[in-house]
């Protein structure tokens, strides 16, 4: 039964905890040190999280300095890089300033959505690509605060220490019945018991009740979540600067009272577990079809999402005229200046997307009708799991009978595992895609009679940029309209 959290949106230091067994000085006539005062009297642990790598979180180093504060921030690798988000050097910077980096999946799905073999890979490669970069990663935050048993078993099959879920605890955003705050020595490390979300209507009385609360009822373990730190409604779940920098200097006068602030990882505890990989797929070879649900008959359509660029206004539907079954993609696309339009398989790391073999050339193929040109716009997965734009075909002609464009893309390039592709439109007009194909170029079947192709150049205007694709992830109603 999977757990019921409130949901983050999309689409992370060093730890400095070390364990010294009392057992070890036993009998070596060498005592324990004292705890500090303050350490002594603790009763209350206070954790600053933020989630997804969002850049502007940066922001908040300065004042977390002056009040010697260290924070979690849970990452997920495949943005890193991506506009918006942190850098390697960013995540490098929050390290030596002695913060923890956690995981955060790779491409942040909902996690209880898709399969659990699909949900190891995320878990696993995104842990692997942190410490590939230099970070011992232990700690571990739910996209969309959103898990299954199944799904926390993954999580420490992976090799993570603690996994974060929100909305556990008593505030007055919800759960009522809750306790005040969570066990420092927690039931389930990985579910473990936080805040709802801080988003935009909290004020610094809400920030500083989640401390009060428990310091006034026996004390505990109080999560903070965090994602946007900016200034005038950049996003719902933004906090100010100002807000943050008010709410820090005041935790920092709490430590009079016994509450201390430590990353989660501290808290948690334990040693740094050994890297582990996820289910490997295997690329399609001979005739076979490496595309999953390639006729869009299954689901809103399961494995499908929506991608696009530039100015424009795409309006996406499912349904008849189809080429085979019942369904196909449409898109009727207005007010037109650039960029592009299409439904195409959705970037993950296998369970939708086709593995690809660098050194391989695929052949490309998808039904259409078009009342201009089009082609096919193709996105790769590097083997860190981020997917950006790597090509685009030829145009094909308009169509207005079912017609099978067909074209093989160049040799894949080293360092990347997986593939994604759709025809596109570009310009005002309508656009209905059916049967997608995708073939080890060496294996594939005959094409169709009615194949079109086209040794027109695309035109650098109707190329997608350079970089990862902006592109949504839809919603049953988003797709079937």
């Amino acid at each position: 039964m999977m757990r019921q959290r409130a949901r983050t949106v999309a689409l992370p230091r060093k730890i400095l905890a070390s364990v010294v067994a009392a057992a070890a000085l036993v009998g070596t006539g060498i005592g324990l040190a004292p705890a500090p005062a303050a350490e002594a009297a603790t009763r209350t642990v206070v954790s600053l999280t933020f989630d997804d790598a969002n850049a502007n979180q940066l922001g908040v180093l300065p004042v977390l300095r002056a009040s010697a504060m260290k924070a979690t921030f849970y990452v997920p690798s495949g943005f890193i890089g991506a506009s918006g988000y942190m850098t390697r050097a960013d995540l490098t910077t929050l390290k030596n300033a002695g913060h923890e980096i956690g995981g955060h999946t790779v491409n942040h799905p909902d996690l209880p959505q898709i399969s659990i073999d699909e949900a190891k890979r995320q878990i696993c490669t995104d842990r692997k690509n942190l410490a590939s970069w230099g970070f011992s990663v232990r700690s571990f935050a739910y996209p969309f605060a959103s898990s299954t048993p199944e799904v926390e078993a993954a999580v420490a099959t992976c090799g993570y220490n603690s996994a974060r879920l929100l909305g556990d605890i008593r505030s007055r955003f919800g759960c009522p019945e809750c306790s005040y705050a969570e066990s420092t020595r927690p039931a389930d490390p990985y579910a473990l018991k936080a805040l709802d979300q801080v988003d935009a209507t909290w004020t610094l009385d809400d920030l500083k009740a989640g401390v009060t609360n428990a310091e006034k009822n026996g004390g505990g373990w109080v999560q903070y979540t965090f994602h946007d730190v900016c200034d005038g409604g950049c996003s719902d779940l933004a906090i100010t600067p100002s807000l943050f920098s008010q709410f820090v200097t005041w935790l920092a006068t709490r430590r009079a009272a016994g509450t201390v602030v430590k990353t989660i990882g501290d808290v948690v505890g334990g040693t740094v577990k050994p890297l582990v990989d996820g289910p490997a797929v295997p690329a399609p070879t001979g005739s076979a079809n490496g595309i999953v649900n390639p006729s869009m008959e299954e689901g809103a359509p399961t494995c499908w999402m929506r991608g696009g660029y530039g100015t424009n206004s795409p309006a996406f539907e499912t349904g008849s005229p189809a080429h085979s079954g019942v369904i196909a993609s449409g898109i009727t696309m207005t007010g037109y200046v650039d960029g592009d339009a299409k439904l195409l398989p959705q970037f993950d790391l296998g369970q939708c997307a086709p593995t690809v073999t660098a050194g391989t050339a695929y052949t490309l193929r998808e039904w259409y009708l078009s009342s201009g040109v089009t082609q096919f716009a193709v996105y790769l997965r590097s083997t860190t799991g981020a997917w950006s734009y790597w090509t685009s075909s030829p145009w094909f002609a308009p169509a207005t009978e079912w017609a099978q464009a067909d074209w093989t893309t160049p040799a894949i390039p080293s360092g990347y595992t997986g593939i994604s592709f759709a025809l596109t439109i570009f310009g005002d007009g309508t656009l209905r895609t059916d049967d997608l194909q995708l073939y080890d170029s060496a294996g594939a079947p005959p094409v169709a009679a009615q194949v079109t192709r086209s040794q027109s150049p695309p035109p650098t205007a109707v190329t997608a940029p350079e970089g990862p694709i902006e592109v949504f992830q839809p919603t049953e109603s988003d797709i079937t309209g």
